[in-house]
């Protein structure tokens, strides 16, 4: 009963921010399960041949990848087992010259932005400039109400579920709080928000009303 009340609730505030997304000039949508998300991502990437994917455990887990690689479609992930260091390098690179990039997103506000911090900048780079399409995919857990909270969320939640999901040794993977630390594997490095649509670049958002992801 009480997970009705959550997807209920899930339900109105995604709609709302979808709502204010496409305001600001994305292609949003809201869905009500990862299996829609899958069907209608799915539909969105077939007419493109090189895929880029971020750091993304939320895109991961819609067996997104497995199916495009079994299609003989190029899928440029640097998370992919066995590559050596400058193997790594060379994907994270393609990742924002390719056809299309998916990834997630942090954070993002029912008033319309989406906020993202990376280690290392390639996801926020190619999700803002670079490939033909961009496709954001974002459960409903990480909808706040607005652009503070949205950054809030990064530094409470999803800064030290990341850190700990990845065995980085920093403060926040150890106490679960952050203390804007010094640590050499600290990954909050690099913070862009999409307060509208870049110029340049078609992006989609899929917000699903689901957990999905940190």
């Amino acid at each position: 009963m009480e997970n009705n009340y959550q997807k209920w609730l899930w339900g109105k505030m995604g709609e709302k921010c979808a709502a204010n997304l496409k305001k600001h000039g994305f292609d949003a949508h809201f869905v009500s399960s990862a299996k829609d998300a899958r069907a209608l991502i799915m539909n969105m990437i077939s007419g493109h041949e090189t895929l880029g994917f971020g750091g993304s455990a939320t895109t991961r887990g819609l067996g997104v990848i497995e199916e495009l690689k079994a299609s003989g479609k190029t899928v440029y992930d640097h998370l992919q087992e066995g590559l050596t260091p400058q193997e790594n390098l060379n994907h994270r690179i393609q990742q924002g010259q390719s056809d299309c990039f998916l990834c997630s997103a942090n954070a993002v506000a029912v008033t319309g932005e989406i906020v993202n911090v990376d280690g290392v900048g390639n996801r926020t780079n190619a999700m803002s400039f670079g490939p033909k399409k961009v496709i954001i995919i974002a459960g409903m857990n990480k909808v706040t109400p607005d652009l503070k909270s949205a950054l809030a969320r990064v530094r409470e939640v999803a800064g030290p579920m990341r850190a700990k999901s990845l065995g980085m040794k920093t403060p926040c993977a150890e106490t679960g709080v952050c203390n804007d630390c010094d640590a050499p594997q600290r990954i909050c490095r690099i913070t862009t928000i999409l307060h509208r649509k870049p110029m340049m670049t078609d992006i989609s958002v899929v917000l699903v009303n689901e957990a999905l992801g940190y």
